[in-house]
């Protein structure tokens, strides 16, 4: 059983069903919050009693998955939270008495067997592949927010709260307490927190935590986004995850770290090769270069994802990779020996964590399985090039909207088939109607600029 922290809040551990029911006594935990995601990332959760808890080690919780976006038909609905015991927590934010904790779950059929539509299994699922291969996946996420202030009804605005810029410190960043609250609340749920400062725009915020097995960092991701919400509202702000709030100035990325270890050594470290990179390394990048426009639907979700995804913010929208240049799309972070990773850059906060690393994962590990080679590296920036001279050196672009995202995904068999049919009949149904429903739509650029003059 995990160590008390000694300060009320029991870390995440090695725990067996009965560690949990005593626990859940011992601590007076009166809820339970039974968690897991939808199709588009969005939290969900069961809130359980503590006289309940037993039941919920037991696996015999249900849900109406009809009620679910992307799940199941109202016929075949009754479908039951399978819990990782070892995700289980107490939120820090809520006061004692009436303690809250919480357990992270999986998505099961009445039979016992996974349900094909929960996004926790798509990436369960790649990474038995990678583990068939003798591979463990690790990954380390690099999330940006910004906090806004709000109305006097609460609702949120896009005006930032400070006037600071990257690494700035208060007076001018009036978000530092909030982000040291944040922190210290991660740390209490077995974070470690590796950095945290502000980011390039006013109001914008990263927080980066210590890389961990894909799964854990999946479930770390959609904690962190709780986390960072609750808090900011707590301090009367609101947080948001939104790629590109505001016209003209930097948008909110989440750079994925990955690497992989074979035999307890990273697989992609080569102390012989130039770079420090191994065959397994290049392949890999190989493979997500091959299928980053088929992922990028996944990666960067939304209409709003693509008005991130464009020159001039230092988001990459160009497909090439680099050992140094951070213009590139995959970049190789400078460390080496057991820390040597890959960095993509495109993703964004608002993707669905699990459906994200499965398919960077799928893609990696088809370059290692056709042993794809990567083209040649590019140092020069490429924000800085034109058409021709990208053209000519062979560098290709990201999608230039979601519709255009979805097009790309629908043609890629291995991203569509590391999601799983019904999943990616679900997602792209979902991203088409919201296509749609921007489309039709009537902005207010549109009203501005021809109300008066047609």
């Amino acid at each position: 059983m995990a160590a008390h922290s000694g300060k009320g809040t029991w870390r995440m551990g090695k725990y067996t069903k009965e560690d949990i029911i005593r626990l859940v006594k011992e601590e007076d935990i009166q809820f339970i919050r039974m968690q897991f995601t939808d199709v588009f990332g969005t939290l969900k959760n069961v809130a359980i009693t503590a006289s309940q808890i037993e039941k919920a080690v037991n696996n015999q919780i249900m849900i109406d998955g009809s009620s679910i976006e992307g799940f199941v038909r109202i016929q075949e609905s009754d479908q039951y939270l399978h819990p990782d015991l070892d995700s289980f927590v107490i939120f820090p934010w809520r006061p004692s008495p009436g303690k809250v904790a919480r357990l992270i779950c999986s998505v099961y059929n009445p039979d016992g067997t996974p349900f094909i539509g929960d996004p926790r299994g798509v990436l369960q699922r790649v990474l038995d592949r990678a583990e068939r291969m003798g591979y463990r996946f690790n990954v380390g996420p690099e999330a940006e927010f910004f906090l806004f202030q709000t109305d006097d009804e609460g609702r949120p605005t896009t005006k930032t709260h400070d006037e600071a810029g990257y690494f700035d410190l208060s007076p001018i960043d009036h978000g530092e307490t909030v982000r040291r609250e944040i922190c210290m609340a991660l740390e209490k749920m077995d974070f470690e927190i590796e950095a945290s400062h502000h980011e390039v725009a006013e109001g914008q915020h990263e927080i980066d935590f210590k890389y961990d097995n894909a799964m854990a960092a999946a479930d770390k991701i959609m904690t962190f986004k709780l986390t960072v919400k609750t808090y900011a509202q707590r301090a009367g702000l609101h947080a948001t995850f939104m790629p590109k709030p505001i016209f003209g100035i930097a948008g909110s990325g989440m750079h994925v770290n990955m690497s992989l270890f074979k035999d307890g050594k990273n697989a992609f470290d080569d102390p012989g090769d130039p770079l420090g990179l191994s065959r397994t390394a290049y392949h890999f990048i190989a493979g997500l270069l091959a299928h980053v426009r088929g992922m990028s639907a996944i990666t960067n979700p939304l209409v709003n994802s693509y008005k991130r995804l464009v020159p001039g913010y230092e988001a990459p929208c160009y497909i090439a990779w680099s050992a140094h240049n951070r213009s590139a799309l995959v970049r190789i972070p400078s460390a080496r020996g057991s820390a040597t990773r890959v960095e993509l850059r495109n993703p964004d906060p608002s993707c669905n964590p699990y459906l994200c690393l499965a398919v960077c994962l799928a893609a990696g590990l088809d370059g290692i399985e056709r042993q794809l080679e990567v083209p040649a590296q590019i140092s020069e920036n490429i924000y800085a090039m034109d058409g021709r001279t990208r053209r000519r050196k062979g560098i290709g672009s990201l999608p230039g909207s979601l519709y255009e995202a979805v097009a790309e995904l629908k043609k890629d068999r291995l991203i569509l088939d590391a999601l799983g049919e019904h999943v990616a009949a679900a997602y792209i149904e979902g991203k088409e109607r919201e296509w749609d429903e921007y489309r039709t739509s009537v902005s207010d650029w549109e009203v501005r600029k021809y109300i008066t003059q047609y």
